[in-house]
């Protein structure tokens, strides 16, 4: 079961058939058109032509530009690397910003975080341009460095001794994570003290479903990403709101980047009727499928959906979901409007494609791409709010009018 669940991974599906290798980097066109505008060189069009000819597929097209690297190129050849930019750059090509090659090396920490896991310390980190260190952002609840004392404004120095500025932010990230049970030495500047921790890495839980109860009433459910078991977090969380005998419900879904298609329709599933529209998807051809609540909802309480512009994807399928069919009133900024679905196919070398298959539309046939789902309320943060991923309960003006829609509701 874990394993069916895991292949679930925006619907991934197995290539099983042989890949023609893509083996040589089109950016080498640059070259074509030096050699041939460089007589210094021995060369001129007529030498260029016989070799690489004017007409072939891409495959042929790139195999006579091998010709070219074989004749003239001074340095060495890295053929893996070659295939790997020709691969990229076919992918680039479609101009599709959802849509992109994985190379082999990195198609596990792809997965890694779709799936919301990771082996490090639990911090989430932003480059502090001005001071030219890493930031700590903030830390993951029960992680390691929270467990630690480290805090949101701490300035990390250096991973194991090795000092870092924020342009090798990346790289001391990939220093920070390891294997679970190994240590790390993290040195922190906190205004003018320094200070060093030893932490043991752990397995993190990078986007946990938080809930509390507001207001006396008012269940509050937060998650910044559809991730595996996002669902069943959900559930989980709903119910222990429900034992402390909430009226109405507040899903919190700023900030919320998408992820897991199956995560959100099932979530949908909980509050929705059964047999109720949750979305429409339609591939390339015109093809419709159409996916709707299969069990009777387990969430029977007025609802509220908190929504920005950062609001995207599968957040959108929930939204538009509960709002079209008048099960949720959608409080706060027009969403992101990303209203298409991608596939992630393995090729048998262990590399990925991430390929945009489908648009989907909201269960009154609403298109969502590059439009995003209005708000029933609009409501503006102040502009005293910085920082969208941290707000305060006095300055969250959002919060308060799903609070004041939900008294209504409740009195």
């Amino acid at each position: 079961m874990e394993e069916k669940k895991r292949f679930k991974v925006y619907k991934v599906i197995m290539l099983i058939a042989l890949v023609a290798f893509i083996t040589f980097l089109l950016t080498t066109i640059g070259m074509y058109k030096y050699l041939i505008s460089n007589n210094s060189i021995g060369t001129n069009k007529s030498d260029i032509s016989s070799l690489i000819g004017n007409s072939g597929d891409i495959s042929t097209k790139l195999e006579k530009y091998k010709k070219l690297i074989d004749k003239y190129f001074l340095g060495e050849v890295n053929e893996e690397k070659l295939e790997e930019g020709a691969i990229k750059g076919y992918i680039e090509g479609l101009n599709d910003p959802y849509t992109e090659y994985i190379s082999k090396d990195k198609m596990k920490d792809f997965l890694d975080d779709t799936t919301g896991n990771f082996v490090g310390i639990g911090i989430y980190m932003v480059k502090d341009t001005e001071k030219n260190k890493i930031m700590v952002l903030s830390s993951i609840k029960g992680s390691p460095a929270e467990k630690a004392g480290i805090l949101p404004g701490d300035l990390i120095i250096s991973v194991d001794d090795i000092q870092y500025t924020a342009d090798e932010m990346s790289v001391a990230a990939n220093k920070i994570k390891g294997e679970a049970g190994s240590t790390v030495k993290i040195q922190i500047l906190r205004g003018t003290e320094t200070k060093e921790f030893q932490l043991i890495r752990e397995n993190i839980r990078i986007n946990p479903v938080e809930g509390k109860v507001i207001n006396k009433n008012i269940g509050y459910i937060e998650f910044t990403s559809f991730d595996e078991n996002t669902s069943e977090e959900f559930k989980s969380k709903y119910e222990e709101l429900q034992k402390q005998n909430i009226k109405s419900l507040i899903i919190d879904l700023r900030n919320n980047g998408g992820g897991i298609v199956d995560e959100a329709l099932e979530i949908a599933d909980y509050i929705l009727e059964k047999d109720k529209v949750i979305l429409y998807e339609v591939d390339k051809n015109n093809n419709e499928k159409i996916m709707k609540s299969k069990e009777d909802p387990i969430v029977n309480v007025p609802t509220v959906i908190l929504t920005n512009g950062n609001t995207a994807s599968s957040s959108e399928i929930l939204a538009g979901a509960l709002k079209d069919n008048g099960k949720a009133v959608i409080v706060g900024e027009k969403t992101y409007g990303k209203g298409v679905i991608q596939q992630l196919l393995t090729l048998p070398d262990g590399s990925g494609l991430k390929i945009t298959c489908e648009e989907y539309l909201t269960p009154n046939k609403t298109k969502i791409n590059k439009i995003g789902i209005e708000p029933d309320s609009n409501v503006k943060l102040p502009d005293t709010v910085k920082n969208v991923l941290n707000i305060e309960e006095k300055d969250d003006t959002q919060l308060k009018k799903a609070i004041e829609i939900l008294n209504e509701k409740n009195n």
